[in-house]
């Protein structure tokens, strides 16, 4: 799918991640973009749970169904994201329905539609509710093409190795360069040497390259539940800074990753073998049925009677996506702690990016031997 000749409109302005700033900027975009607004009767509101970016809401009480965000780009991120590609990324999920409305961009920043619901907690992305949802929204999203203008090349290495290549010899922090060192021990030689052998074990592991939303944390699933709306009980992914071509076991071991939280990680909540056998299971049935219908379905779309008849999912198969998960669930805890070393130099959002880093590596290397000797059963 082309995007030239996208009508979405691109604003001359820049707005500075100093708080004041932030939210003039926002009341500047909202002038803009909704001249109707009364200003005086707006509201605008910075949250404050991202470690990337900067988010503002703005609210009209005139009409409490248009909420406008906008997000300021965290500093220095250009050089960990590809901010062209993210935009590509969300006007074509938008057109497959995987994505909110976006509204405009702007030097530093994206404008979009508020996606009402609550985000994913420890709790509830394991609940029988919530996690099928998930399940059959990325097995829609793994059959989006990008078009013949976007090779299909799994992202991951390129991107593992940006980030390496990142990381300061030295950081600009005395007691941070100590605790990188007491962390990870043998340092930057040591993660390079060990990412050719993670990559040598995972490349050969045959998971399909597919359209990967490839930062499924928490805080990026909106789920919708209420009797009032069109899709009572929906998933929505919101967040598309590092969407791309991946290997499929990738996108969804990073998201079982992630149900250890981020602020308070706990990774005793990484889901257990039977957990995920049932979440694979769901998973495998809407990815093969979409298959079957040929490709992608728009998010929502009604389903023909003939394309409900039931999918046969082998135990083999399930087997096998939960091998290549969890070995790939290793590469997204290498991947996240490289890059919050960088972030750790670079970012001024206040998070102990260093500690993650070491937490998620740590894991890593906890993991390690277990996952990567895992095996098909006979």
């Amino acid at each position: 799918m082309s995007l030239t000749g996208s009508k979405i409109p691109h604003l001359e302005l820049t707005i500075s991640l100093d708080e004041s700033d932030l939210l003039k900027g926002a009341a500047e975009i909202i002038s803009t973009l909704r001249p109707r607004w009364n200003l005086e009767h707006s509201t605008f509101k910075l949250f404050t749970d991202g470690i990337t970016n900067k988010l503002v809401g703005c609210f009209n009480s005139k009409d409490v169904d248009d909420v406008v965000l906008v997000r300021v780009y965290g500093q220095n991120t250009d050089l960990l994201i590809d901010r062209k590609a993210e935009t590509r990324n969300f006007i074509l999920l938008q057109d497959f329905g995987y994505a909110p409305q976006l509204y405009a961009t702007f030097h530093n920043g994206l404008v979009y539609e508020f996606v009402p619901g609550e985000v994913l907690t420890v709790g509830s992305v394991r609940s029988p509710a919530v996690y099928p949802l998930v399940a059959r929204v990325m097995a829609g999203m793994h059959h989006v093409d990008c078009g013949p203008h976007v090779a299909r090349q799994p992202a991951l290495w390129d991107k593992v190795n940006n980030f390496l290549a990142l990381i300061p010899d030295r950081f600009h922090s005395s007691h941070m360069q100590k605790r990188f060192e007491e962390g990870i021990p043998g340092g930057l030689d040591h993660l390079r040497r060990e990412l050719c052998v993670l990559q040598a074990e995972l490349s050969q592991l045959g998971s399909p390259i597919v359209f990967c939303h490839n930062d499924l944390l928490l805080a990026n699933v909106i789920h919708r539940n209420t009797s009032t709306a069109p899709t009572a009980n929906a998933i929505t992914f919101i967040d598309y800074e590092y969407a791309a071509y991946n290997y499929q076991a990738f996108d969804i071991g990073n998201h079982f990753d992630e149900f250890a939280g981020v602020t308070d990680t706990d990774f005793s909540l990484y889901p257990e073998r039977s957990f995920q056998l049932s979440w694979l299971r769901v998973y495998l049935e809407e990815y093969k049925r979409i298959e079957r219908r040929g490709g992608v379905v728009k998010k929502g779309e009604e389903v023909e009677e003939k394309d409900k008849e039931e999918v046969v999912v082998t135990e083999e198969e399930v087997e096998l996506l939960y091998v290549q998960v969890n070995k790939f669930a290793l590469a997204a805890h290498f991947m996240w702690g490289v890059w919050a070393f960088v972030q750790a130099q670079h970012s001024t959002i206040d998070f102990n990016f260093l500690e993650y880093g070491i937490v998620r590596l740590k894991e890593y290397f906890a993991r390690r031997d277990e996952f990567l000797s895992l095996q098909l059963l006979r």
